[in-house]
C-alpha cells in the first residue's frame, strides 16, 4: 500500500494523509458505483452530454482522489477511462457496447485494486494490460476484436493493476499566460495552490492586462499535465495553455497535452520537488531521491483558438468558477450512531420510570412537575424516532446492485432481460440490510437461471423474448416484505416431485402447491439438469432459508408453470426502541410488540372449546383461532391457584392469527429492545428483553415464533 504520509521532521507544514484515507475509498466507492449505473442507463444511440459528462465526472473524481493519496494505479487505471471518455464527451467517437463493457470491466479492476489498498495487501498485483489495450484501442478508434468484444463485463472484476513506477523529473522554468478571467480571484487561487502545497514549487505574478489575461513565472518539477490537474479546481481547462519551447530532461517533454491546449487532463505523475524541499506535496506529488537537474523551459498561454485560427470565446460559466454546493450529508461512523441509539433507549428508560413513579401524585398540587414530565415524554418520543431514523436506509442501495450482475448473467446465458424496481424508497434498519444483500442476489439469479427462458423459447410460448424480473419492496403492518417476481417458466410441480423421489424424500402427489414449492429449500436440492458455473449444484435456496430464518424472517413460494414465480421475504421491522404492550401472566410482566397486536377481549372459560391433543380454540366473529397459553409455554409458577386467565389478546404474524392467554392488561409503553442472545443466550419464543420503569426486565414476545408454535 502506497505511504503518504511525511516523517514529523521533514517540514512544518507536512501532513499524515493516512486519517483521510477512510474517506477516499468510501467517495471513490460511491463514484464507481454511481459510474457504474449511469453505464448500464446509458442510451448508445441518443446519448447525450450530461449523461456522458457525468460518467466522466465520476472517473475524473477517482482518479484525482487516487492521485492525491499516492495508489499510482488506480490513477492509472482511471486515467485510461478518463482519455476514453473524454473522447466520448467531446463527440470524437460514438459509444458502442465494447466501449460500455471496457468501462465495467475497469471500474470492477478499480474496485479490486481499491480493496488491496484498504487491507494492506501488498501482494503481488496480476498485470491489466490487456484491459489497458482495449481502452487505449476503443480510445483511438479502432474497432475491438470480436472475441473482446463478446467477452462479459465483470471477467476482469478480480484483475488488479500493477502499480504505476514513478517517473523522476527535472525542475522546470515556465510562463503560463491564464484567461480571460471572469473574476481576478481566480488568478489568485491559482497563486495559493503554490503556497499551499509544499513541493509544487514557487509562482510570481509577472503582468496582467487589460483582457484580464494573467502572466505568471512559474518555477516547478510537475509536468504539465499536473498542473492542467491542478488549475482546472479554479479556472477551465480551455483558459490554459502550455507550450514548452526547451527542454534539457525527458521529464521536460512528457508533460505536454497530446492534443494541444484542448487535450484532455490526464493523471497526476508522481513527480520531485526540488532538492531542498522534502515535503510530498499533500500526496499530489511524491518525492523522488537524489537532486533533479536544472533546466530552462518557456511556455506562453495564449487563448485557445479553433482549427481555422479564429480565438474561442469563453463561455462566462466556463470562465466563472461553479458554486460549490453547501455539503447535505456527513460521515458518522456506525459505531457512534449506535451508541447514540443506546444513550436514548437509556433515556426513554429513565423517563418511563419517572413516569411509574409520578403516577400516584395529586395532579392539583404538582402540576408544574407533571407538565413537565408530560414535555420530557414528548420531547423522548421526536428524539427517539430522529435518532432511529438515522439507522434507516432505503432500499435502493440493496436494489442499485443487481442490474449490473443481471446485465452479466444474462450475457453469460444468453437470455434477455428487463429489470424492474418498486418500492427503492421503502426503509430499513443498516443491519438487516446488509444480511439480506446475499439472500436476495441468489434469488435474483435463480430467476435469471431457472426462471427466465430462452428469447426462441419464450417466443414459441407466446411470451415476447425479452423477460422481466421485478425486486420489490413494501411494508405491511411491523414487517417488511420483499419480492422477486419473474415471467418466465415457473416452478414444474412433476419435476420437483420426481426429483425428490429419486432423493428418496417422503413425498405424495396429494400435497398442496405450498408444500411441493418448499420442497426446494431442502439443502442440495436442484431440478437444474445441466451443472454450470452460474447455478445447479444445489446450493442457494437452503441457504436463502437459513439466512432468513436467522433473522427471524419468513419466506414464501407462490408459482404457476409456464407463467412465473414470486419469492416473498418478510422479516420483522427490528428496531432499538418500539411500542410495546405490557400483559401480566402471574407476577411476570411480557411485553407485546403493539404492530402484531389485533385487539384483546375477556372471555368466558366456556368461550374456550378443546379439540385433538389437548388444542384449544376459541371463536373470534365466526372464525377460531388457536388459543397458546403464555403460563404454560412459559411454565409460570402460580401462588394464586384459584385465578383463571380470562383476557385474550390477538396478534399476527406472518399472515396468520393466534389468540394469547394473559392475566392482565398493563398498558402500552415504549420500550428498548437488548439483545437477550449476546447477554445471556437465546430462549425460544422470546426475541429480546427490556427493562421495564421500576427496574424489572420483562420479556418481549416472538408473536411470529408464537405463531409458528401453533401451526404444529
Amino acid at each position: 500500500m502506497s505511504e503518504t504520509h511525511q516523517d514529523s521532521g521533514a517540514s512544518g507544514g507536512d501532513i499524515d494523509l493516512s486519517q483521510f484515507y477512510q474517506i477516499f475509498f468510501e467517495e471513490a466507492g460511491e463514484n464507481l458505483d454511481l459510474m457504474e449505473t449511469m453505464l448500464l442507463n446509458l442510451n448508445l444511440e441518443t446519448a447525450d452530454d450530461e449523461e456522458l459528462n457525468g460518467i466522466f465526472r465520476c472517473a475524473h473524481s477517482v482518479k484525482g482522489g487516487a492521485a492525491t493519496f499516492g495508489f499510482a494505479d488506480v490513477a492509472e487505471l482511471t486515467h485510461k477511462m478518463e482519455s476514453l471518455l473524454d473522447r466520448l464527451r467531446r463527440h470524437e467517437l460514438q459509444p458502442n457496447s465494447a466501449m460500455v463493457d471496457v468501462l465495467l470491466e475497469s471500474a470492477d479492476a478499480s474496485r479490486s485494486l481499491l480493496a488491496r489498498h484498504q487491507t494492506g495487501d501488498t501482494s503481488p498485483a496480476a498485470p491489466t494490460g490487456d484491459l489497458v489495450m482495449r481502452i487505449a484501442d476503443l480510445a483511438a478508434g479502432k474497432a475491438p476484436p470480436a472475441a473482446a468484444a463478446a467477452k462479459p463485463a465483470a471477467v476482469a472484476a478480480a484483475k488488479p493493476v500493477a502499480p504505476a513506477v514513478p517517473v523522476p523529473g527535472g525542475v522546470r522554468q515556465l510562463e503560463i499566460k491564464v484567461g480571460p478571467l471572469a473574476h481576478p480571484e481566480q488568478a489568485d487561487a491559482i497563486a495559493e495552490l503554490f503556497r499551499d502545497i509544499p513541493g509544487l514549487g514557487s509562482i510570481k505574478v509577472l503582468s496582467s492586462d487589460r483582457n484580464d489575461f494573467r502572466m505568471f513565472a512559474v518555477e516547478t518539477a510537475s509536468t504539465d499535465d499536473d498542473l492542467l490537474d491542478l488549475f482546472t479546481f479554479h479556472v477551465a481547462r480551455e483558459q490554459i495553455n502550455i507550450v514548452s519551447v526547451a527542454a534539457t530532461t525527458e521529464e521536460a517533454g512528457q508533460g505536454l497535452p497530446d492534443n494541444g491546449p484542448d487535450a484532455s487532463v490526464v493523471a497526476a505523475a508522481p513527480v520531485a520537488p526540488k532538492a531542498e524541499e522534502s515535503s510530498a506535496g499533500f500526496g499530489f506529488f511524491d518525492g523522488a531521491p537524489g537532486a533533479p537537474a536544472t533546466h530552462e523551459v518557456s511556455a506562453v498561454v495564449a487563448p485557445p483558438v479553433d482549427s481555422q485560427g479564429a480565438v474561442k470565446a469563453a463561455t462566462k460559466a466556463a470562465a466563472t468558477p461553479a458554486a460549490q454546493p453547501e455539503a447535505a450529508t456527513i460521515r458518522v461512523a456506525i459505531s457512534k450512531v449506535d451508541q447514540l441509539i443506546n444513550l436514548v433507549g437509556e433515556l426513554v428508560i429513565t423517563q418511563a420510570m419517572l413516569a411509574q413513579n409520578s403516577r400516584a401524585l395529586d395532579p392539583a398540587v404538582y402540576q408544574q412537575l407533571l407538565t413537565g414530565l408530560a414535555d420530557l415524554d414528548r420531547n423522548t418520543r421526536d428524539l427517539q424516532e430522529s435518532v432511529m431514523s438515522i439507522r434507516m436506509i432505503p432500499m435502493s442501495i440493496v436494489f442499485s446492485r443487481f442490474p449490473r450482475m443481471l446485465r452479466d448473467l444474462a450475457g453469460k446465458l444468453g437470455k434477455k432481460v428487463d429489470f424492474v424496481t418498486q418500492g427503492e424508497a421503502t426503509e430499513l434498519d443498516k443491519g438487516l440490510v446488509e444480511k439480506i444483500t446475499d439472500p436476495l442476489t441468489h434469488l435474483v439469479r435463480n430467476s435469471c437461471d431457472h426462471g427466465i427462458e430462452m428469447p426462441a423459447d419464450r417466443l414459441k410460448a407466446g411470451k415476447s423474448e425479452t423477460g422481466t424480473i421485478t425486486l420489490s419492496a413494501s411494508h405491511q403492518g411491523g414487517s417488511i416484505v420483499i419480492e422477486v417476481r419473474d415471467d418466465g417458466k415457473g416452478l414444474s410441480r412433476e419435476k420437483i416431485l420426481k426429483k425428490a423421489r429419486e432423493r428418496g424424500m417422503d413425498v405424495s402427489d396429494q400435497m398442496s402447491d405450498a408444500d411441493v414449492w418448499g420442497l426446494i429449500f431442502a439443502p442440495g436440492f436442484s431440478t437444474a439438469e445441466v451443472v454450470t458455473d452460474v447455478s445447479g449444484r444445489g446450493v442457494g435456496m437452503d441457504v436463502v432459508k437459513r439466512n432468513i430464518a436467522a433473522l427471524n424472517g419468513t419466506v414464501e413460494i407462490d408459482s404457476a408453470e409456464g407463467f412465473g414465480m414470486r419469492v416473498a421475504v418478510r422479516l420483522p421491522l427490528t428496531l432499538a426502541i418500539m411500542d410495546g404492550m405490557s400483559v401480566g401472566v402471574g407476577e411476570e410482566v411480557y411485553i407485546l410488540p403493539l404492530s402484531s397486536v389485533v385487539e384483546s377481549f375477556q372471555v368466558k372459560s366456556d368461550a374456550v372449546s378443546t379439540v385433538g391433543q389437548g388444542s384449544q380454540l376459541v371463536k373470534v366473529r365466526d372464525e377460531y383461532m388457536p388459543v397458546i397459553e403464555l403460563e404454560k409455554v412459559f411454565q409460570v409458577p402460580r401462588f394464586d391457584f384459584d385465578k383463571n386467565s380470562d383476557i385474550m389478546v390477538v396478534v399476527e404474524a406472518d399472515g396468520s392469527r393466534v389468540v394469547l392467554l394473559v392475566d392482565e392488561l398493563l398498558g402500552q409503553q415504549q420500550v428498548v429492545v437488548k439483545n437477550l442472545e449476546s447477554n445471556y443466550r437465546k430462549v425460544p419464543n422470546v426475541s429480546g428483553a427490556t427493562i421495564l420503569g421500576d427496574g424489572k426486565v420483562a420479556l418481549i414476545l416472538d408473536t411470529g415464533a408464537l405463531v409458528r408454535r401453533s401451526r404444529h
